[in-house]
């Protein structure tokens, strides 16, 4: 059953909410954000790592919904839209804030730094028995440049091509940033386990 032909909770389809909230229907745009909301929220905070931004963020991205909800031609799945434009304006507040999506220093590399193995490929170092806490901790800690690169391309499945043009940096650029997010993320999560380990049981 797609999402569009769903009945929520108010009798509505997905698609008739959005109709309805197209030509300025309060309830429908209310039913949207409940059926949203918490997917924009989570998007917002694994990007920004911070609870009180999300949270800001989550607000802004349902106001630039209810802004350019007319747009919507349902040519991609309503959920995609949405995310792109959570992330967008996610991307608009780092800018903001003066926070490179990419650190400028690291747009200028030598091969040296070019890692040996296909840079964006699965990285079977962070898969398996990980904490899911420690894992969103250690995320929250990257440098924001790479915590970007790596929640778009890892955790929301875009591809680095699509980042490229997101966070306007060349491909080979985003798959480098990639690959030393991960790097230091396996840091931090040594780091949390060490740490973990040397706790006094009880502590």
């Amino acid at each position: 059953m797609t999402t569009a032909r769903k009945t929520l909770g108010n009798g509505l389809t997905e698609a008739e909410a959005i109709e309805r909230a197209k030509q300025g229907d309060g309830e429908a745009f209310e039913t949207l954000y409940g059926l949203h909301k918490r997917r924009v929220y989570s998007l917002c905070l694994r990007m920004t790592g911070n609870t009180a931004e999300a949270e800001d963020l989550t607000q802004e991205a349902f106001l630039q919904l209810f802004r350019k909800i007319a747009t919507f031609r349902g040519e991609s799945a309503f959920s995609t839209w949405l995310h792109r434009m959570a992330v967008n304006v996610v991307l608009m507040h780092l800018r903001k804030k003066g926070l490179p999506v990419v650190p400028l220093d690291d747009t200028l590399e030598s091969d040296d730094d070019v890692p040996k193995k296909e840079p964006g490929a699965p990285d079977l170092a962070l898969t398996g028995s990980v904490d899911r806490l420690q894992l969103q901790r250690a995320i929250g800690d990257l440098p924001p440049g790479y915590r970007t690169i790596f929640v778009l391309h890892d955790v929301e499945g875009y591809e680095h091509n699509e980042i490229a043009g997101l966070v306007g940096c060349s491909i080979g650029n985003s798959k480098s940033q990639l690959h030393k997010a991960r790097v230091k993320l396996r840091e931090l999560l040594k780091t949390s386990r060490a740490e973990k380990a040397n706790k006094p049981r009880g502590a």
